[in-house]
């Protein structure tokens, strides 16, 4: 499987790790003949490019220059600046003398054009731009040091940054900030997406992401297989084909949300209500019967049924396509008993919440579930602290299908998807940070679950769910804001989302 070739402004949905971009460079130099430092120029030239598209009245420009490849990049882009008539200062953590290959021979040439190279200090108090050209992507151990100060004085300061290729001290491949990284508003990748940009810190560190393929022949990318796949909604759209006009409900599926145990009832309501959202024909919610009458007071399409144990499942469970086990279920004696009366029936499930925290209990694998946790859920279905998840969201992923089998889903930033086709991981480059807030993953629940009832696999349904919920909760933010989105705000934009009708420009 190759990535497409996309222009500077396009990114691509192939994803890889560092040392498969550096492979990828080599068999662009070594098979294809293209000069090491042609391929440097033509990067420092993409980024002084987006630098003047991003920022075209900046003319105080500051570039960090580190010692190895990156640092090759930066003196282009310093070299560039100042032909166009910046005003440009180099502050090097690496001494340019002891450079070696296209660094040393990018550095000598903005020297030899008139540049001078000053050794960190210190921020200058005045700049337009900052260039991060520190650290690339071989970073493998803690900064600190000269590196962290540096690092800590870019980020203090009030210009915008512009990373290349990676925010310095964003490990490549895990999206894990080794101690301090760069917290840049635009950065430019080059030949290959690193995996790491996407999940974990790497969001938060990267700000814009844009990518340059640095005009290689598209035959370089057949020789590495893709290690993750980014996905977003404008693809994953294509999974849900238009309806026949002679359609009707049964055509839909039936989601059964089991949950809402007493002070919880709004999470299955919240599931609920997504799964109708999605498309789902019919949706029936059990819960307890302290409150199971009022749960179709507000949404009275919900089928919601009183149940007062796991044995008053069994007419509901015959009914169901899915089951969506979890919000709000509690790890009381009535939530246990619904769950062990759910695994127990043969019906396609999607586990969240308390159904994750009952299942670490007493862990079992199914090929018949997808399996949702956070990275807290995460851990304690792993046994391990939650940093040690956050820390490499990839192995996370591909232990927790391989303990629970079906399709593992790991939300948090860049959330991913591993199911037992052992195709690459999906990874969903669409959401907000709006979207840190209770009930967002009840919805996704009952989003995903509604997707199964319609037809699609465990494994589409998982990657079609997340990319929709993420994308719903962009257009939520779109019209009203990060900062106060509500799970209820991302449900009411479901509907235009999954039918494709996007905001047009203005709209509030």
């Amino acid at each position: 499987m190759t990535s497409p070739m996309p222009e500077t402004n396009q990114l691509p949905h192939a994803l890889y790790r560092a040392e498969q971009v550096r492979a990828l460079d080599r068999a662009a130099i070594e098979d294809y003949g293209i000069p090491g430092a042609e391929l440097m120029g033509r990067a420092g030239a993409a980024a002084y490019r987006l630098l003047r598209q991003r920022w075209p009245g900046a003319r105080r420009v500051t570039v960090l220059c580190g010692g190895g490849n990156n640092g090759g990049d930066g003196y282009v882009v310093a070299r560039l600046a100042a032909s166009d008539g910046c005003d440009v200062e180099v502050l090097a953590l690496a001494d340019p003398e002891g450079l070696t290959g296209d660094a040393r021979t990018m550095a000598a040439a903005f020297r030899d054009a008139g540049g001078t190279v000053s050794p960190f200090q210190g921020m200058p108090r005045r700049a337009d731009v900052i260039v991060d050209a520190l650290l690339g992507t071989g970073l493998d151990r803690e900064v600190t040091g000269e590196w962290a100060q540096a690092i800590a004085a870019a980020n203090a300061h009030l210009a915008p940054k512009l990373a290349i290729d990676i925010p310095s001290g964003l490990h490549a491949d895990t999206g894990r900030v080794l101690g301090l990284a760069i917290q840049a508003e635009v950065t430019i990748s080059f030949i290959g997406l690193k995996q790491g940009l996407f999940t974990g810190e790497g969001p938060g560190c990267c700000g814009q992401i844009v990518f340059s393929p640095l005009g290689l022949p598209a035959v370089v990318w057949s020789r590495e297989v893709l290690a993750a796949r980014r996905l977003d909604w404008s693809k994953q759209a294509e999974f849900l084909t238009p309806r026949r006009r002679s359609a009707h409900k049964g055509d839909f599926g039936t989601v059964l949300v089991v949950g809402g145990a007493p002070g919880m009832a709004g999470a299955a309501r919240l599931a609920g209500e997504a799964a109708l959202r999605s498309g789902a024909g019919l949706v029936a919610v059990a819960s307890h019967p302290d409150h199971a009458a009022l749960l179709g007071a507000g949404r009275p399409e919900l089928m919601c049924h009183a149940v007062a144990d796991g044995d008053g499942l069994g007419p509901l469970l015959e009914r169901a396509d899915v089951v969506a086990l979890g919000p709000g279920l509690g790890q009381g004696d009535w939530g246990r008993s619904l769950y062990a009366q759910v695994l127990a029936s043969n019906k396609p499930l999607v586990l969240d919440a308390d159904a994750l925290n009952l299942l670490a209990a007493a862990p079992q694998a199914s090929h018949r579930w997808i399996i949702t946790p956070h990275p807290g859920e995460a851990g304690r279905l792993l046994g391990r602290p939650t940093a040690e998840v956050q820390a490499d969201r990839f192995a996370a992923v591909r232990e927790l299908q391989a303990r629970f089998g079906g399709v593992a889903v790991l939300k948090g930033a860049g959330t991913l998807i591993f199911g037992a086709s052992h195709r690459p991981p999906g990874l969903c480059s669409d959401g907000n940070p709006g979207m840190a807030s209770g009930g967002m993953g009840d919805a996704l629940t009952g989003i995903v679950a509604a997707l199964v009832a319609q037809g699609l696999s465990l494994e589409e349904a998982a990657g079609a769910g997340v990319c929709l919920h993420a994308a719903a909760g962009d257009r939520a933010a779109a019209r009203g804001g990060e900062r106060g989105l509500l799970a209820s705000d991302l449900i009411g934009a479901l509907r235009p989302v999954l039918n494709r009708q996007f905001l047009a420009e203005g709209e509030p």
